[in-house]
């Protein structure tokens, strides 16, 4: 069977049209336009200052005091995950998951996630306790328990050691399989972009520079002949040279 690239077909989860953005006189987000599908994972590249996080925040619904324009449309089920793991320290690991939750059966729920993260059995710990990897895993249980259909990450991974990252790539795009919701995942790693995504775009000065489907069959080999194409493609859109991939 051929491998499948990109989303669930149907109509997108979110919808983006002509978004414009602006602090103050000056506009981040120049007009931009997007679709992400129900199961479709979407990496977003770009330089320091070029957007990324103003359109997060906007998908997020966290940037009412920002001025702008636009349509604008994301499900009410969805959820954040950010570079620090924003667990409140006078809670237990359980009680940080389903906070706010408000169901009957909230608690068990929690538990569910929490194994899914490869966290069973530490329910009862404090954050303090817990490593940085583990404080990560705690935020996607407390994200995915709640069942979104749209899941944003803010660079999730960026203050995790390498091998720690690796593991949470994983982890992350096991979790997205099972769940399906639709994904935008912000970060400044282009092999993390190429290696998670299905589709990924460049922001450019608040615009979408390009938009590249990663068409590499997964399990996704970073010697792949392939995958190098796309990262050399997206580090010259990113403004940075490489040398061309050779055949093997």
């Amino acid at each position: 069977m051929a491998p499948q690239f990109g989303g669930l077909s149907g109509a997108p989860v979110v919808r983006v049209e002509s978004l414009v953005r602006r602090f103050g006189p000056r506009t981040i987000l120049h007009g931009l336009s997007l679709d992400i599908e129900k199961g479709e994972f979407v990496a977003l590249l770009g330089r320091s200052g070029s957007g990324k996080s103003t359109l997060l925040r906007a998908l997020a619904d966290l940037d009412d005091k920002v001025s702008g324009s636009g349509r604008l449309e994301t499900p009410d089920k969805k959820s954040v995950v950010f570079q620090d793991a924003r667990l409140l320290p006078w809670k237990r690991v359980l009680e940080n998951v389903v906070l706010g939750l408000g169901l009957p059966d909230a608690a068990q729920r929690g538990r569910v996630a929490l194994e899914e993260v490869g966290l069973r059995g530490r329910e009862n710990a404090w954050p303090v306790e817990l490593s940085g990897g583990e404080q990560q895993r705690v935020a996607l249980a407390r994200s995915l328990v709640r069942d979104p259909e749209l899941l944003l990450a803010d660079e999730p991974f960026g203050a995790l050691d390498a091998l720690t990252r690796l593991r949470m790539h994983d982890l992350l795009r096991q979790l997205c399989a099972r769940h399906q919701p639709a994904v935008l995942l912000v970060t400044h790693d282009v092999d993390e972009a190429v290696t998670l995504a299905d589709r990924v775009l460049v922001l450019d000065k608040g615009a979408i520079a390009a938009d590249i489907v990663i068409d590499v069959p997964r399990p996704r080999d970073h010697g792949d002949r392939r995958f190098g194409e796309i990262r050399s493609e997206l580090l010259r859109h990113l403004g940075v040279e490489t040398k061309p991939v050779l055949a093997v």
